[in-house]
């Protein structure tokens, strides 16, 4: 990676370094940013100068502390637009830093990684707080027991493939009400409900990429299949364009077995006891035998 070319170059005491930022969002859509006053390339990215990116000093600290630090710049179509940052697509980017001598980028170094968290936009600027990797630390993590299912429907826990089908579909829409309400025309083939709780995913327009969760799938009285989803989408969606809708899952024990054919992989524990179990009375049974309480 050039560490010990550039160690070698801070020590002479006379140094052309710069700083430099990629930026790979969810959707793999990759950005590179930085302070030099010219454009400098490696890895394959180009690092672009007018994008006025500068980022404050970097607070690191030993333990499992979370590094953080904070980078602003000019929002601008070319670069992050505003657009994009209201729409989300930002949200959770990966972040790498690099110390870079910008007259020999071979010799570099890795200054931070993380990702994107609070994203601040305004006066043709914005401000994004970038977290370290070891902010995941912070959430708690373990085993839920619980009658519900624990797992995504279709994530590695879960198994199930919602390119099955009948369990997805993929058309254009009808008619967009507020960027909550979705008319899906008749969905023939598919029950009301079908999709309730699912997920609907833009496949074209300006919102291409984005995903939002399914609130309530139902009918209208004009035979639209009406699609309404918990939050607005943050970017304009309109009639004709392509939306794919995956079916829903309520995490259900007799869901999964009788929509999904998915027991198997059920996540839940079906049986634990009801809290009220725990509080009841002693029987006044006879038999007393370790058996059914019934």
């Amino acid at each position: 990676m050039g560490q010990a070319e550039l160690h070698a170059h801070l020590g002479t005491g006379v140094t052309t370094v710069c700083r430099a930022w990629v930026v790979t969002r969810r959707d793999g859509t990759v950005f590179g940013f930085t302070d030099h006053d010219r454009d400098i390339s490696f890895d394959g990215v180009t690092f672009k100068a007018e994008t006025g990116l500068s980022a404050r000093a970097l607070a690191q600290s030993t333990g499992l502390s979370v590094d953080n630090t904070e980078a602003m710049g000019a929002l601008s179509d070319s670069a992050i637009g505003e657009g994009d940052i209201a729409a989300g697509r930002f949200d959770g980017a990966e972040v790498v830093a690099w110390l870079v001598n910008w007259k020999d980028a071979t010799a570099r170094r890795i200054l931070f990684r993380g990702h994107i968290g609070e994203v601040r936009r305004g006066e043709g600027a914005f401000h994004a707080e970038l977290r370290g990797l070891s902010e995941a630390l912070n959430r708690p993590v373990g085993r839920v027991y619980q009658k519900p299912c624990t797992a995504v429907l279709g994530d590695a826990d879960c198994g199930f493939d919602l390119d099955t089908g009948g369990y997805a579909h993929e058309g254009a829409l009808e008619g967009v009400e507020e960027s909550r309400v979705f008319l899906c025309g008749a969905l023939d083939g598919f029950d009301p409900g079908w999709f309730q709780r699912g997920r609907l995913k833009i496949l074209s327009g300006e919102a291409e990429g984005l995903s939002v969760m399914i609130k309530r799938d139902h009918h209208r009285a004009d035979g639209n299949r009406v699609i309404e989803v918990w939050e607005p989408l943050r970017a304009m969606v309109q009639a004709g364009e392509m939306v794919r809708l995956e079916a829903g899952c309520d995490k259900r024990f007799e869901t999964c077995r009788l929509k999904f054919n998915n027991v198997m992989n059920f996540q839940g524990f079906p049986d634990v006891p009801e809290e009220d179990w725990i509080t009841v009375q002693p029987t006044k049974a006879k038999v007393l035998n370790g058996g059914s309480r019934r």
